[in-house]
């Protein structure tokens, strides 16, 4: 069964692979102090405003109850607990997998508490082909993701709160094994986005409103429709994703009216992924360019494009920084990339301040952010050595500095966001279990 930890995962592997020959000179994102220039790229910090390094806040590992101990063969590389999800209360959802390589979802109380599901209709044979994944929560505790029936066709659920399921299958996704409807994520209004794959094994996007009526889309000239995870819909309606054309590969973000926009920051050597998008419009995602060196991006609303790079991510091919999630406040979660391939997650402020965490037990493939919140709290998945996945929840050391509004996101999006800050609460430290080092002292 294909349990996604996050698609821009694969992403990077294929992009690794397709751009492993590029040659030439790496080229130069804009100057710290240029506000704009003549193709549309913007930069979010002047010189005052250079990154800012933060001690690496409080993190804490965790493991589902009941989830397997060993990597066996016949789940990995996606044996152990994965986290897919994360809102503003701090519950988590994703998919363990059992002792018999059963996936099944799981949700995480912000105290630290479990409970697991299995959605109606869920194969429950062994070997990690049937179960069920937890793929989106929002704010309302609504869950969606993917059931496998015990005919190996993947089909989508919507949980209620209080713990009710509706399955749906989008019209024109495949029947056969392997094939079928997989939800993505869902915005505070309950409308959900994912993908489908249809009889001849091509995948699209779709979109399914609150009352269940549900469009299917692809940008013009796609052969293959992507969403990355979470937070790919807003609250109004608006989507983002990535789709491959055949020969390169491009960002896009879906208006609430079904507009499609193609997305390729000028310095991308024809390879573009768009992660998510928060509700005041801004796209957070990544590039390649000439040389393979990957570099994140914000694009905002207003058609600019505002490139930057993880200050520990290594400026060579293969290598740099790939951005994920966006929170209201134009805070990303992300990945940074060493010269030996090391990966480390990263949180990074749209006014600058930056902070880069590990797991204390992870290996060389790090730890991969699913989710950013709007209290700065970053939930994920972490690899051991072993390649056996656990789930993560980091805090920030100075929660004020990873929620205040900044005055460059305010000239962005309008001061709109003011009365959308109201809400936020001090995050409860209740639940941290490992205060991290400063990345300074590393």
């Amino acid at each position: 069964m294909h349990i996604r930890i996050r698609a821009y995962i694969g992403v990077v592997a294929i992009a690794l692979f397709l751009l492993n020959a590029c040659s030439g000179t790496r080229s130069t994102l804009p100057g710290s102090t240029n506000a704009s220039n003549g193709g549309g790229v913007a930069n979010l910090n002047d010189a005052a405003e250079a990154w800012a390094m933060h001690d690496s806040g409080y993190l804490t590992e965790f493991d589902v109850p009941g989830a397997t101990t060993t990597n066996a063969g016949a789940c990995a590389p996606f044996c152990g607990t994965i986290v897919n999800d994360l809102n503003d209360e701090g519950v988590i959802v994703g998919a363990y997998t059992d002792a018999m390589v059963v996936p099944h979802a799981f949700i995480r109380r912000p105290g630290g508490t479990f409970s697991s599901f299995d959605a109606p209709g869920a194969g429950l044979g062994a070997g990690l082909n049937q179960g069920t994944v937890a793929t989106a929560i929002n704010d309302q505790g609504v869950i969606t993701g993917q059931l496998q029936d015990s005919r190996y066709v993947f089909h989508g659920f919507v949980r209620s709160r209080g713990g009710s399921f509706t399955e749906f299958d989008v019209a024109g996704a495949g029947t056969g094994p392997g094939q079928g409807t997989y939800p993505d994520c869902i915005n505070i209004e309950g409308a959900i986005v994912g993908n489908y794959i249809d009889a001849s094994s091509s995948y699209h996007g779709f979109v399914r409103s609150p009352s269940g009526a549900i469009a299917t889309f692809d940008p013009s000239g796609s052969v293959m429709t992507g969403i990355v995870g979470t937070g790919c819909i807003n609250r109004e309606g608006a989507i983002a994703g990535w789709y491959f054309d055949g020969a390169a590969w491009h960002g896009f973000e879906r208006s609430p009216s079904g507009i499609i926009t193609s997305l390729n920051p000028p310095a991308s050597a024809g390879f573009t992924i768009s992660s998510s998008i928060n509700d005041f419009g801004v796209v957070s995602g990544y590039y390649v360019d000439s040389t393979g060196v990957y570099h994140g991006f914000r694009h905002t609303p207003d058609g600019k494009y505002f490139p930057y790079d993880a200050p520990n991510a290594a400026l060579v091919p293969g290598q740099g920084t790939v951005a994920g999630p966006i929170n209201l406040l134009g805070t990303i979660a992300g990945e940074a990339y060493n010269a030996s391939g090391v990966e480390s997650a990263f949180s990074g402020t749209i006014f600058g301040t930056y902070a880069t965490f590990n797991a204390p037990g992870a290996g060389a493939a790090g730890s991969i952010p699913s989710r950013v919140n709007l209290r700065g709290t970053v939930a994920g998945t972490w690899s051991d050595p072993t390649s056996l996945n656990h789930g993560f929840v980091w805090q920030p050391p100075d929660e004020h500095e990873f929620t205040r509004p900044a005055a460059r996101m305010e000239a962005v999006v309008g001061p709109a966001i003011r009365a959308n800050l109201r809400h936020v609460l001090r995050y409860p430290f209740g639940t941290v279990k490992v205060k991290m080092p400063s990345p300074l002292a590393r």
